[in-house]
């Protein structure tokens, strides 16, 4: 069950493991070093302020949807959470700020995407685990495929991943994506590239070029610096992996015990 502090800065947890983190006072203090990298994205995505589209699967505690409307106001975001009781504990608890163009919506994300309008979103951020575990139905192709119809031309994808070595799930991603669109890259730690832990990992694709050399800066200045790697090291990594058709996508590993517990 969720669980929240009762600060002006909030922790989420859904059975015990750390879900979204925020600051109702600072909305662009991310605590949650991939939370960052997704943010690095968003500020890399146009021009510094320029208001958005943005289409959200998954939603939390509103954190990434929060940080957008702060740093580009006028922004249009979708929020798709299919936890309705989350989405009613956060609108209780951690109201969005006043004139923040959020629209939250308690659904499947699948469902959602495969009816958005085509060409409506300049990025789609997905961050959607069913407990720790990236639901089956978002790890095909043909999700890529819709993903790629409903972002408009020069549009990015950005998605929440986890996993560990030897990386099947996160090279069948790179493939099913790589198959739709023409620009991937992937920003991790170190440690989690190497194989030495389990973690989260953010993919990107684009039908444009992605900035690359920009969020290698940002992402090596954090807390925990993160590599970006993209061309041929990211097409060495995924070698030999193939797209993953509906009927057979699976949900991401299951994670170590405490990989992303408290403490």
């Amino acid at each position: 069950m969720p669980d929240v502090d009762r600060e002006r800065a909030w922790l989420l947890t859904v059975d015990g493991a750390p879900q979204s983190y925020v600051d109702l006072d600072e909305p662009e203090h991310l605590e949650f070093e991939y939370v960052r990298r997704l943010a690095h994205v968003l500020d890399r995505a146009a021009e510094p302020g320029a208001p958005l589209d943005l289409l959200h699967l998954g939603g939390g505690a509103l954190t990434l949807p929060r940080y957008a409307a702060a740093t580009r106001p006028g922004s249009r975001q979708t929020v798709v959470e299919f936890d309705a009781g989350l989405v009613a504990l956060v609108a209780e608890h951690l109201p969005l700020p006043a004139g923040a163009r959020v629209d939250v919506r308690a659904a499947d994300a699948r469902a959602w995407l495969d009816r958005a309008p085509a060409a409506s979103a300049d990025v789609i951020v997905a961050d959607v685990f069913g407990g720790s575990r990236v639901p089956a139905q978002l790890t095909s192709v043909e999700y890529a495929r819709e993903a790629a119809r409903v972002l408009r031309p020069g549009g990015l994808y950005a998605a929440n991943l986890a996993d560990g070595a030897p990386f099947g799930f996160l090279r069948a991603q790179l493939a099913n994506f790589g198959a739709v669109f023409g620009e991937l890259a992937l920003i991790a730690e170190p440690g989690v590239l190497r194989g030495r832990r389990f973690g989260n990992a953010v993919l990107l694709a684009s039908d444009a070029a992605l900035p690359v050399a920009e969020l290698a800066r940002r992402c090596a200045g954090d807390a925990f610096p993160a590599r970006v790697e993209s061309g041929a090291a990211l097409a060495r990594f995924a070698r030999g992996a193939r797209p993953v058709a509906d009927a057979d996508a699976v949900a991401s590993p299951e994670p170590p015990e405490g990989a992303f517990s408290l403490g």
